[in-house]
C-alpha cells in the first residue's frame, strides 16, 4: 500500500506543485464538500480503486457505487466522495484521468472479447508492452478488468523470441536451443515467426508458444492449420497490424489475440464531477 500511495504521491505533485492556487484563494480552508462522479457514456469500470485512493491520499473519504467490471450507463454516479472542499478539488483531474483513460482500456477489451467468443469461445484477446511509460501497471491491470490477458509486464517475466533476437542468435533453430538449454524448465518459450517453414521449424526445436506476427487472417489461418498438424498443443498467438475493424478474422484460429490497440489507440471514456459544499 504505501508503494502505491508513493505513486499516487507522484501523481499528485504532478499536477498540484507547490500547490493549488486557485482553490486556496477562493475555498476556506475548513469548507467541507461532498462530490460525485458520473459516467457521461456507457463502459465499463476500471480506475474507480485508484480514482478512490486519490481522494483518500488527500485526506477526503471516496465510496465506490459501481464496483471495477461491473457496467456503467450514461448519467450513472460512479463515485461519491465527502471531505475537505479542496481535497476534493485538488484531486478531481488525477482521479478522473485514472477512470476515463483505465474504463476507456476495460471497455474496449471487454467489446472486442465478447465479439471474438462468439466466433471462438476459447479465445483470449491480451495486452502488449505499448504502454504510457509510467501508467503500465494502470493499464495492464485496466485489460484485466476488461476481461483480457496482461501478457508480459516486462521482459523479466517470459521468454519471447522475437525478429531482432532470432537475427543475433543466427536463425530460428540457434535461438531455440539456445534458449531451451539455457532457460529454466519452468517457463515457458516462445517464438516470433514470420512464415509456415519458421513454424515447422520452431516445433522441431521444442517451442511451446508460436507467435504469428503480421500475417493476414487468411495466411495466418492456413500456418495454424499446418503448425497443429505437426504439434497439435502448440498454442498460436497472433499480433501484428490487428485493430477493431478485422480482430474477428483472427479469432477463428487463434488461441490468443495480441494487440498493442488496447492501449495505444484506445477512446478514453467521458466522465465528469460534480461538487457542492456542505454548510459549515
Amino acid at each position: 500500500m504505501s508503494e502505491m500511495k508513493s505513486k499516487y504521491s507522484d501523481y499528485l505533485r504532478e499536477d498540484i506543485g507547490s500547490g493549488d492556487l486557485t482553490s486556496e484563494l477562493l475555498v476556506p480552508a475548513r469548507r467541507q464538500a461532498t462530490g460525485k462522479i458520473i459516467a457521461k457514456e456507457r463502459c465499463v469500470i476500471a480506475g474507480a480503486l485508484e480514482a478512490s485512493s486519490v481522494f483518500e491520499e488527500l485526506g477526503a473519504k471516496a465510496a465506490i457505487v459501481v464496483q471495477e467490471g461491473a457496467t456503467a450507463g450514461k448519467d450513472d454516479i460512479v463515485l461519491n466522495v465527502t471531505g475537505s472542499a479542496r481535497a476534493i478539488l485538488s484531486g478531481e483531474r488525477l482521479a478522473l484521468n485514472f477512470l476515463m483513460r483505465m474504463s476507456g482500456i476495460a471497455t474496449l477489451t471487454n467489446d472486442l472479447l465478447q465479439r471474438c467468443i462468439k466466433v471462438n469461445p476459447e479465445v483470449r484477446i491480451a495486452a502488449t508492452r505499448k504502454t504510457t511509460p509510467g501508467f503500465r501497471q494502470f493499464e495492464k491491470r485496466a485489460v484485466s478488468v476488461g476481461g483480457g490477458d496482461t501478457h508480459r509486464f516486462g521482459l523479466d517475466d517470459a521468454i519471447l523470441i522475437k525478429d531482432n533476437h532470432i537475427a543475433i542468435a543466427g536463425g530460428i533453430r540457434e535461438a531455440l536451443r539456445s534458449a531451451r538449454r539455457t532457460a529454466s524448465f519452468t517457463k515457458k518459450i516462445e517464438i516470433e515467426v514470420e512464415s509456415v517453414k519458421e513454424a515447422l521449424i520452431a516445433v522441431e526445436e521444442g517451442a511451446d508458444i508460436i507467435m504469428l506476427d503480421n500475417f493476414a487472417p487468411e495466411e495466418g489461418e492456413r500456418v495454424a492449420r499446418e503448425t497443429r498438424a505437426a504439434n497439435p498443443l502448440i498454442v498460436i498467438e497472433v499480433s501484428g497490424g490487428i485493430k477493431p475493424e478485422n480482430i474477428e478474422a483472427y479469432a477463428a484460429f487463434a488461441d490468443i489475440i495480441s494487440l498493442g490497440w488496447l492501449t495505444h489507440s484506445v477512446k478514453s471514456i467521458d466522465f465528469s464531477m460534480e461538487i457542492e459544499p456542505v454548510q459549515d
